[in-house]
């Protein structure tokens, strides 16, 4: 089975960072696209970086270009989420996800990712 556990949510203040990991077991495809994805209250899920493991692509949702960072570890066990310069816009449960195959180029954030963690909530305090 896989499974993938979010980890490093909690209450910040703004402009502030936080540091999100994703653990990462029983997923053992050589091609995939992994995912951070986010819902805040009465809103829709929407997604936030992504990265792939063919020649690195990323994508990453305009809202948070150039204050978000993606990366994963080297045997891909491991997603993280570096979060800097936080807005109280930013508050949401955040998710992991990762589907079987690349990320798509066309729409990288679908919502029809193969795999998801329960999330866990980041609070950006004003």
């Amino acid at each position: 089975a896989v499974y993938l556990e979010e980890s490093g949510g909690g209450p910040v203040q703004a402009g502030e960072s936080l540091r999100l990991s994703c653990t990462i077991s029983g997923f053992y495809n050589n091609n995939y696209c992994l995912g951070w994805f986010r819902q805040a209250p009465e809103k829709e899920r929407e997604g936030v970086a992504a990265i792939s493991s063919d020649d690195g692509f990323i994508s990453y949702a305009d809202s948070v270009k150039g204050r978000f960072t993606i990366s994963r570890d080297n045997n891909g066990n491991t997603l993280f989420l570096q979060m800097d310069s936080l807005k109280d816009e930013d508050s949401a449960v955040y998710y992991c996800a990762a589907e079987r195959t690349h990320c798509s180029r066309r729409d990288p954030f679908h919502l029809g990712f193969d795999f998801w963690g329960q999330g866990t909530q980041v609070t950006v305090l004003s």
